[in-house]
C-alpha cells in the first residue's frame, strides 16, 4: 500500500493551525483539520494518514482519550502520533506518552522542529 500524503490534526490554535498548514504544503504533503474525537478515529481508519498531530490543549477534544482509542485500534497502529503541550505540563505529556503517542514535544520544540517531522514521516530526510 502507497504512503499517504494526508496529516489530520486536532489544532485549536490559529498560529500552530496555519504553520502546520504551511508546513505539510511546503513537504508536498495536505492537511485537515478536524474537530472531534469521532472525526479523527473514522477518517482515520477510512484514510489511513501519514501522521495524525494532536495539540494536547486543544478544547475540542480529550487528546489522551483520543490516542488511547486511535492506538487500540489495529488498522492505525502503524500511524504516527504526534502530539504538543505547553512545557509546563509534564505529567499531560507523560499521559500521552503512556497512551502511546510516539512522540509528545513541547509547543515551541514543536514549532520549531515541524519542518523536520515532516520530512522524517515523508521518509525524504
Amino acid at each position: 500500500m502507497p504512503k499517504s500524503n494526508k496529516i489530520l490534526a486536532v489544532v485549536d490554535d490559529l498560529f500552530f493551525v496555519v504553520k502546520i498548514n504551511d508546513a505539510a504544503k511546503r513537504a508536498g504533503l495536505t492537511c485537515e483539520f478536524l474537530k472531534s474525537e469521532k472525526d479523527v478515529l473514522e477518517k482515520s481508519v477510512a484514510e489511513q494518514p501519514l501522521l495524525v498531530i494532536l495539540d494536547l490543549n486543544a478544547h475540542s477534544v480529550n487528546a489522551v482519550s483520543v490516542i488511547t482509542k486511535f492506538k487500540a485500534i489495529e488498522d492505525l497502529k502503524r500511524v504516527s502520533v504526534i502530539g504538543f503541550v505547553s512545557h509546563v505540563q509534564g505529567e499531560l505529556k507523560q499521559q500521552a506518552q503512556d497512551a502511546g503517542a510516539n512522540m509528545v514535544l513541547a509547543r515551541s520544540a514543536f514549532s520549531a522542529n515541524l519542518p523536520q517531522i515532516l520530512r522524517r514521516h515523508t521518509g525524504s530526510m
